[in-house]
C-alpha cells in the first residue's frame, strides 16, 4: 500500500524529497562543523607542508653546488692533469696529443656526467699550451677579474660560490677553486679552476615550490643573490634583504633555512602571504569521515526503499523489451499508475502493437518487393551480359575473313580456334562471374586475333600477380577495354603499338590496368566514358566500355572505381579498382552489391 501511494508521486517531487532531507540539510551541518574543527589543524598541516617545500629546495641547491665542488677537488688532486699543465711544451703538436691523450677525455666525461654544468675552465700560467678547449691563460686581464681576486684574497684552497655573469644579468653561480695541491713540486705553475651552473638548473630549484610566494638567496653580507621576486633588481645590483623586509606586508611571514658546508654563512629565507596556510581548508579530516557515514547510512536505506517503487517497474519494461528484440510481442500487466513509469509502461504497450501489426501488414509485403526487384535485376544483368557478346563475336569473325581472303596461311587454323573459344565462352551464361585466369584466357584469345589481323603492328604483355589469379570478377569485364585498345588505339598508327595489362591485389582491392600505345583520345570521349560512372540512366542497347560501366555499377554500387588517363598521341590508362576479400578456402572473392 505505501509503494503504491509512492507510484503516484512524479518522478520529479520524489528526487526533490530525496534532496532537501537527504543531501541539503546533512551536507550544511557537516559543513559547518567540518569548517569548525578542522581551521586549526590545516594551518599547522600547511606550515608543516611550506617546511617540507623549503627543505627540499635547500637540499637540491646544496646538492648541486657539493656536486660541483666535488668536481672542483678531482681536479685538484689530479696529478696527472697539474703534470700536464705544468710542463713547458716545445711546440703546438705537443700540447695537442697531450691533450688529446688525457684532458679532452676527463673534460668531456665531467660534461657528460653533471648536466648541470654549463661552463668549465682551466686557467693557468703557462705560455706553452693553446687557449682552447676548456683551458686558458692566466693573463693580466684575469688577474684583474673579480674571480681571481676572489680567490687570492682566500687563505685556504676551499671552493669558493660567487654570482657570476655580464652586466645587468648575473644570474649564473660559479665554483672557484685553487689548483695548488702540488704546489711544493718543481716547475708548478699557478692555475686555478671555474665551474659554472646553468642559470636554468638554479631557477628550476628555486620554482619547484608549489605555493605562491617569494625565495630568496642570502649570502653572508645579508645581500640577495637570488630571488624568484620579479620585482626587485637583483640580478643588475646589489639588493640588502633586510630593505626588502621593510616593505613586506604585515599578512606576511618568513621562514629561514641557513646552508651548511661550502656555503657557511648562507640562507634561504621564504615570504608567503597568510592565505596561503588557509588554501586547502577543504580537504578532510578523519571527523569529516565519520560525520559523512552516519549522514550517508541512514539516507541511503530510505533512497534505496523509495527508489525500489522506481528500479521494479523499470526491470519489468526491460524485460519484456528484450522480448520484443526476439519477437515475442506481449503487453506488461500490471495494475495502472499515473506516475512516469506508468505512463511510459501504457506507451509501451501501445508501441508493441502497434509495431507487432506494422510487422504483420507492411514488413511481409515489403520482403516480397525486395524479392522481385532482386529477380529483375538479375534478369536485367543477364541481358546485359548477352548485349556484349554479338559485338566482340562480329568483330573477331570479320578480321579471320578479311586476313583469309588476302592470304593462305596456316595460322587460320590456331585463329579459328581463339575463335571459337571466344564463342563458346559467349554462350555459357551460367556463370556470372568467373576468375582472373579465365579472363584473361579470353582476353589472350582476343589479342592473338588481333595481332593475327595486324601482324608485327600489335604487340602485348600481361603481368598477372600469382596471388590474384583465383580472384573472381563480373564476366567479360577486361575484354572490351583491351577490345577499345587495339581498335581504337592502336589500329590508327601506321608503325603500331603495344597493349599492356597488369593486375594486381592490394590490401582489400584489385587493381586491373589497360595500357596501349596508341592515338589515345580526346578530353571530350574520356569525359563521356567516366560520366557513365555518375549517371543513372538504364542501359538500353549500349555494348562495350559503357555495358561493362553497367554492370559494375549493378554489382558493386559505389564501391568500385574507374579511372581513365589519356591525351591525343599519348596513349591510354584504364584503371579499374574492385572489391575483394579471402574466402575461407584461400581463394579470392569479389564482393558483390546484397
Amino acid at each position: 500500500m505505501k509503494l503504491n501511494f509512492f507510484n503516484n508521486i512524479r518522478l520529479r517531487d520524489k528526487m526533490l524529497i530525496l534532496y532537501l532531507f537527504f543531501v541539503l540539510v546533512p551536507v550544511i551541518l557537516t559543513n559547518v562543523i567540518f569548517y569548525q574543527v578542522t581551521i586549526a589543524n590545516v594551518k599547522s598541516q600547511r606550515m608543516a607542508d611550506l617546511s617540507k617545500g623549503m627543505e627540499q629546495i635547500r637540499s637540491q641547491f646544496m646538492g648541486e653546488i657539493r656536486n660541483a665542488a666535488d668536481f672542483s677537488s678531482s681536479f685538484y688532486t689530479d696529478s696527472i692533469l697539474n703534470d700536464m699543465l705544468d710542463v713547458n711544451y716545445t711546440n703546438s703538436v705537443q700540447y695537442i696529443e697531450a691533450y688529446d691523450s688525457y684532458l679532452r677525455k676527463i673534460l668531456n666525461t665531467y660534461y657528460s656526467g653533471y648536466r648541470s654544468l654549463q661552463g668549465l675552465t682551466i686557467y693557468v700560467d703557462n705560455k706553452s699550451v693553446l687557449p682552447s678547449g676548456g683551458v686558458e691563460f692566466l693573463t693580466e686581464e684575469v688577474r684583474q677579474s673579480e674571480p681571481y681576486r676572489l680567490l687570492a684574497n682566500s687563505e685556504h684552497s676551499a671552493p669558493l660560490l660567487m654570482r657570476s655573469g655580464p652586466e645587468g644579468n648575473r644570474q649564473t653561480f660559479s665554483i672557484l677553486r685553487k689548483l695548488n695541491y702540488y704546489e711544493a713540486l718543481p716547475g708548478w705553475k699557478e692555475k686555478f679552476v671555474r665551474l659554472d651552473l646553468k642559470p636554468s638548473t638554479i631557477r628550476q630549484i628555486f620554482t619547484n615550490l608549489n605555493v605562491q610566494g617569494n625565495l630568496y638567496l642570502i649570502n653572508p653580507a645579508g645581500q640577495i643573490d637570488y630571488s624568484t621576486d620579479s620585482g626587485i633588481p637583483w640580478t643588475s645590483q646589489l639588493v640588502n634583504y633586510s630593505e626588502v623586509m621593510e616593505q613586506q606586508s604585515k599578512k606576511e611571514f618568513e621562514m629561514a633555512y641557513p646552508l651548511s658546508g661550502e656555503m657557511e654563512g648562507w640562507n634561504i629565507n621564504g615570504v608567503f602571504d597568510e592565505s596561503e596556510i588557509y588554501k586547502e581548508l577543504g580537504k578532510p579530516s578523519h571527523l569529516v569521515v565519520v560525520l559523512a557515514c552516519i549522514n550517508l547510512i541512514l539516507p541511503t536505506w530510505i533512497i534505496i526503499w523509495m527508489t525500489r517503487t522506481i528500479h521494479v517497474r523499470l526491470a519489468r519494461i526491460l524485460k519484456h523489451m528484450e522480448k520484443v528484440k526476439h519477437q515475442r510481442f506481449e503487453p506488461i500487466r500490471q495494475p495502472e499508475s499515473s506516475d512516469e513509469i506508468g505512463q511510459l509502461t501504457a506507451e509501451f504497450n501501445r508501441m508493441t502493437m502497434t509495431i507487432h501489426r506494422l510487422i504483420n501488414d507492411v514488413y511481409v509485403a515489403d520482403i516480397q518487393h525486395k524479392n522481385l526487384e532482386l529477380q529483375r535485376r538479375h534478369a536485367q544483368l543477364n541481358a546485359l551480359q548477352s548485349q556484349i557478346n554479338p559485338h566482340f563475336l562480329f568483330n573477331a569473325l570479320e578480321t579471320i575473313r578479311m586476313r583469309s581472303l588476302m592470304k593462305d596461311e596456316d595460322e587460320t587454323a590456331r585463329i579459328i580456334y581463339h575463335m571459337a573459344k571466344i564463342f563458346r565462352n559467349a554462350l555459357t551464361w551460367n556463370r556470372d562471374k568467373v576468375s582472373i585466369r579465365e579472363e584473361l584466357e579470353y582476353v589472350t584469345c582476343f589479342l592473338e586475333i588481333q595481332k593475327y589481323r595486324f601482324g608485327h603492328k600489335l604487340n602485348y604483355t600481361i603481368d598477372l600477380d600469382p596471388e590474384a589469379a583465383d580472384c573472381s570478377i563480373p564476366k567479360m569485364t577486361l575484354l572490351p577495354f583491351v577490345e577499345n585498345a587495339s581498335i581504337h588505339g592502336i589500329e590508327p598508327l601506321k608503325e603500331g603499338g603495344e597493349i599492356r595489362l597488369c593486375i594486381r591485389r592490394t590490401g582489400t582491392e584489385l587493381i586491373c590496368v589497360v595500357e596501349d600505345s596508341g592515338v589515345g583520345m580526346t578530353e571530350d570521349k574520356r569525359n563521356q566514358l567516366l560520366s557513365y560512372v555518375e549517371t543513372e540512366e538504364s542501359m538500353g542497347d549500349r555494348v562495350g566500355v559503357q555495358n561493362v560501366i553497367y554492370r559494375l555499377k549493378l554489382i558493386y554500387d559505389s564501391r568500385f572505381h574507374i579511372q581513365i588517363d589519356s591525351a591525343a598521341r599519348a596513349g591510354t590508362r584504364v584503371e579499374i579498382g574492385l572489391p575483394l576479400e579471402d574466402s575461407s578456402n584461400g581463394q579470392c572473392i569479389i564482393h558483390s552489391k546484397a
